[in-house]
C-alpha cells in the first residue's frame, strides 16, 4: 500500500471560522490527492464520529505541531534486520527443518501453551 500525496496551498482572507477557533487573519486551503476507496472509508468513519475531513485534518496538523513530528510511530511491522525473527521468505529448507525439529522437541518435553494463550501472544505482539 502506498500513500502518495500531492498538496496545494491557497490562502484566503474571507474564510468564516467557528467562534473561538483558529483566530488568525488568514485561512489556508489544503488540496490532497488520495485513493478514492481510502477517502470513502475514512470519511465514513469521520461521519460516524460526527466530524468532517477538514476538521480531522486540522486536528492532525495541530497534533503534528504539538508532537513536533507525526503523532504516531511510523515503522515497518517487523524490522528486516531483526535476527530474533525468522523471515519465512528467506528461510532455507535446512533452517525450516531445524525450526520444526525444535518445535517437536518442545512438544515432547511438555513445553507448550494453550491455543488461547498462543493467540493472545500473537494479538499482543502484532497489536491486533
Amino acid at each position: 500500500m502506498s500513500f502518495a500525496c500531492t498538496i496545494v496551498y491557497k490562502t484566503r482572507h474571507d474564510t468564516i471560522r467557528p467562534k473561538g477557533i483558529w483566530d488568525t487573519a488568514k485561512s489556508a486551503s489544503l488540496h490532497a490527492h488520495t485513493e478514492p476507496a481510502l477517502r470513502e472509508q475514512a470519511e465514513a468513519v469521520l461521519t460516524s464520529l460526527g466530524s468532517t475531513a477538514s476538521c480531522a485534518i486540522a486536528m492532525f496538523y495541530q497534533q503534528i505541531v504539538l508532537h513536533n513530528g507525526l503523532p504516531f510511530e511510523v515503522k515497518l511491522p517487523m524490522h528486516p534486520l531483526d535476527s530474533s525473527r525468522m523471515d519465512i521468505c528467506r528461510t532455507t529448507r535446512e533452517q525450516l527443518d531445524e525450526e520444526l525439529e525444535k518445535g517437536c522437541a518442545d512438544v515432547k518435553a511438555g513445553r507448550t501453551i494453550s491455543v488461547e494463550q498462543a493467540f493472545a501472544n500473537v494479538r499482543q505482539e502484532f497489536g491486533v
